[in-house]
């Protein structure tokens, strides 16, 4: 039997459920999950192996329509390849969200690959407004394929991971066949701390904010790491620490939890706090910080 392999891209608006959908179709958290807009900043890649079959799955930042900083505009152009080295599209859409995004609908329809729209949420919606949203996208998007399907609760999930074999090009793998991503071991500790500072803080300080791993340092038993949250002002670095360093110490301990859970070791996590102001507009700290456009 010939080998099917291909990238399958997830694209959609802020808070769609991308990343929920993205964990489900690797069977692994590879992305982290917030009911916060705009919590997937980097191109991510998920990859699921068969026998004879590789999904190469990218979850990418929602699409931001009018960007207000540099790091917007990068998040964008990830968004920008997704559609240019894109096998297969799942275009992921909220149910209840009356608003559609008519730019990356006329994008679509330009598109030479197949094409999936992801009603999700249905959870949240009654029969009816399910099939009068089926009914719209066929007629809206008549090449692409509509699945009605709830992320959170994997209703479809694996109707949708079938069809999506099918219809994977020929090809050879792209990449090892143990290999799970192609991000690194400090790129999830930074992306766990930067989901628990989205989980615990308010209004403009989770997104104000970027963790850099300093130090990783494994043992066969224990890995001690060490890493710098990002603030942009004096401000939020204050409001970070917290009085007497509580904040910083909550989440620190939940922070470690989910990476002792990730990794199958003991972790020690030494966390502190630095202001580098407008970092989201200076090119060369984006760079630092694993932002490449």
């Amino acid at each position: 039997m010939d080998h099917k392999a291909g990238y399958v891209n997830i694209i959609g608006k802020p808070n769609v459920g991308k990343s929920t959908l993205m964990n489900d179709l690797v069977g692994e958290k590879i992305s982290i999950i917030t009911s916060k807009a705009q919590t997937t900043r980097h191109r991510i890649l998920g990859i699921v192996n068969g026998d004879d079959f590789q999904i190469v799955f990218s979850d990418t930042p929602g699409i931001i329509k009018n960007p207000a900083y540099k790091m917007h505009e990068i998040m964008n152009q990830y968004i920008n390849v997704a559609f240019i080295d894109a096998d297969l599209i799942l275009y992921v859409v909220d149910i209840t969200d009356k608003k559609n995004d008519e730019d990356t609908i006329e994008r679509i329809k330009k598109m030479e690959v197949p094409v999936f729209v992801l009603l999700n949420k249905i959870d949240l919606s009654t029969q009816e407004e399910v099939e009068k949203a089926v009914a719209f996208w066929h007629e809206t998007l008549p090449a692409a394929t509509v699945f009605p399907i709830s992320a959170m609760h994997q209703a479809n999930i694996q109707f949708v991971l079938e069809s999506i074999i099918e219809k994977l090009p020929v090809c050879p793998p792209y990449f090892p066949k143990d290999e799970l991503t192609d991000r690194s071991m400090r790129f999830f500790v930074t992306e766990i701390i930067r989901e628990k500072i989205l989980l615990n803080y308010q209004q403009e300080i989770p997104y104000s904010v970027e963790v850099v791993v300093d130090a990783y340092e494994e043992s066969q038993k224990m890995i001690n790491i060490k890493a710098t949250i990002f603030a942009s002002r004096e401000s939020q670095k204050a409001i970070l620490i917290g009085k007497g360093g509580s904040a910083i110490k909550k989440v620190g301990i939940q922070s470690r939890a989910d990476i002792e859970e990730f990794t199958g070791k003991k972790i020690f996590l030494d966390l502190r706090v630095k202001v580098d102001k407008d970092w989201r507009d200076n090119e060369e700290e984006l760079k630092h910080f694993g932002y490449e456009a």
